[in-house]
């Protein structure tokens, strides 16, 4: 009898252990699945702290590719802005020199009487300011009316032919007074022909006593600008009135010189 109750014992002993192996097996694949799952959220997790750290620095990029370009449109404004600065101050620089130039040679031009001198002054002008290359200056001659060269550069004076009042260009810049441009300066004029490139009046107000005929450029001077065109007015003005001037001078002093001469035959004694 105590033998069967020992073995039956044993028999629920056996249960129970089994049981227990049974439940810690169970327990184990239920923290297997756990950890798992545990595993699974970590990545998902570090998946999207990932993503997270991407779209933020996806973000800085682009404000900073933003901020590049915008720095990149002010520099262009800024460079834009320094070129026409640049390019006025050429400018004002060389409507300085020119004026500079222009007041020296007005300078010249009304420092001295003497005619000839005055011519030279004038080529000079025309030469250096300008920049002509082929060029004469032709005074109206009040008895025949006829326009007629007195200096030249680049040309003999005999190649230049005499001009009538209105007639051809030369003619017709001394009639009106209105200075005349060629439409293309490129080609050039023909001496030959009496056609220059460019004709400018010299004046005294409104009268005109001749004209500065140029026939070609220096080879560095591809055309005129503004400041050209104002150095025109100028020029025409200032070299008519020193020539006229000089003329007055020169026709005066020889009619001194002859009424000088006239009193010394009279203060001769008769020879006995």
């Amino acid at each position: 009898m105590e033998k069967e109750l020992t073995t039956k014992k044993v028999d629920e002993f056996l249960e129970i252990f089994k049981k227990g192996e049974e439940f810690t097996k169970d327990l184990l694949k239920e923290n297997e699945k756990l950890r798992y799952r545990i595993a699974e959220m970590e990545d998902s997790l570090q998946g999207s702290a990932g993503e997270e750290k991407v779209r933020v620095f996806e973000e800085r990029i682009k404000k900073l590719e933003d901020e590049v370009v915008a720095v990149k449109e002010r520099y262009k404004r800024v460079e834009e802005e320094n070129k026409d600065f640049a390019a006025k101050y050429i400018e004002v620089e060389e409507i300085n020199n020119a004026l500079a130039n222009l007041y020296v040679a007005s300078y010249q031009l009304h420092s001295t009487l003497d005619f000839d001198e005055v011519l030279r002054i004038i080529k000079e002008i025309v030469i250096n300011l300008i920049g002509a290359e082929i060029f004469a200056v032709l005074l109206i001659d009040e008895k025949t009316n006829d326009i007629v060269p007195v200096s030249t550069e680049g040309v003999t004076l005999e190649a230049i032919p005499k001009a009538r009042i209105g007639e051809g260009i030369v003619g017709s810049v001394a009639k009106e007074g209105e200075s005349y441009f060629a439409a293309d300066l490129r080609e050039g004029g023909d001496v030959e022909k009496g056609m220059p490139m460019v004709c400018i009046a010299l004046k005294i107000k409104e009268h005109v006593i001749g004209v500065i005929a140029i026939y070609s450029l220096l080879m560095q001077k591809e055309g005129f600008n503004n400041v050209d065109y104002e150095l025109f007015n100028l020029l025409a003005g200032h070299a008519a009135t020193a020539i006229f001037s000089a003329k007055l001078y020169t026709q005066s002093e020889r009619k001194l010189t002859t009424i000088q001469s006239f009193l010394e035959l009279l203060k001769e004694k008769p020879k006995k």
